[in-house]
């Protein structure tokens, strides 16, 4: 009867590990998706910025085009 204590003690042991192996694994991937979600938001800011820096350097573009065009039909 000893032994069998001595054995689910051992199990109990082993399966507090395996939690505590599992409880620390759910928290570095909770910090890991936290930083991954600030460097996302990022991401998504840069990229509107550079989009709206595009366009209107394309507007500009246009504008300069369109002005040549006209020059060049003056007599």
């Amino acid at each position: 009867m000893n032994s069998e204590y001595a054995g689910l003690d051992t199990e109990l042991i082993r399966l507090q590990e395996k939690i505590e192996a599992l409880v620390t694994l759910c928290e570095q991937l909770r910090k890991e998706n936290v930083t991954l979600k600030a460097r996302f938001e990022d991401w998504s800011q840069e990229r509107a910025l550079s989009a709206e820096k595009t366009a209107l350097a394309r507007n500009r573009i246009e504008a300069m085009i369109t002005r040549l065009k006209s020059m060049g039909q003056e007599p």
